[in-house]
This record gives C-alpha cells, structure tokens and sequence, in this order.
C-alpha cells in the first residue's frame, strides 16, 4: 500500500481577485516539486462553474504534507493565497450534486 494522499484542493475568488488567484495557483506546483513534497504525477487544475479553482495532485507522504506548512516556500504562497480566495471544499460546488460532475481544465 502506498503512503502518498491525493489532494483536491479548492479556491474560491473573491470578487475582482480571479486573474490574481490563478497567477498565484501556477505558482503553487512548481513550489512543492521544488520542496520535494509532492510525486511525480501530473497535477490536474480545473474551473468550477463559480469560478472555483480546483488542484489535484499527490502529496509523496503525510509527512511531507505537514512539510508543506512549515515550508518558507510553501506557506507564504498559500498565505497569498488565502488574501485573495476562498479556501472551500467539494460540497460547495454545484457540480458536486451530480453524479458525473464536470469540470473546465484550467
């Protein structure tokens, strides 16, 4: 059995705030391969129909997750992040309510 986790991360805009959250949210992977935190698996990123952005990815561990919030590089992206959006969960979205949600890749 394997020790990584997949993540879903979701983050809602706030008003005005979109084309600064999605500068922020390419920022975001190649902060966490370069602190070795997450596996070599494509990280997938899509819209909601509310703008929501959405990330998956695997962490390599639930220690290199706990990592991540120690991180000097890790934290204070999410801290930029946190300034401009939601952090929110699956449940939130419209498209969660159906069977066979889709998703806009990003």
């Amino acid at each position: 059995m394997s020790d990584t986790l997949i993540a879903v991360a979701l983050y809602r805009p706030h008003p005005g705030k979109e084309s600064e959250l999605r500068g922020i949210v390419l920022e975001h992977e190649p902060a966490l391969r370069a602190e070795g935190l997450i596996t070599e698996h494509p990280l997938l990123r899509m819209e909601a129909e509310d703008g929501t952005v959405m990330e998956i990815f695997e962490w390599k561990s639930e220690e290199a997750k706990d990592q991540a919030h120690r991180s000097p590089v890790v934290w204070p992206l999410w801290e930029r992040m946190m300034a401009v959006a939601e952090m929110t969960n699956l449940a939130s979205l419209k498209e969660a309510q159906k069977p066979f949600p889709v998703f806009k890749r990003l």
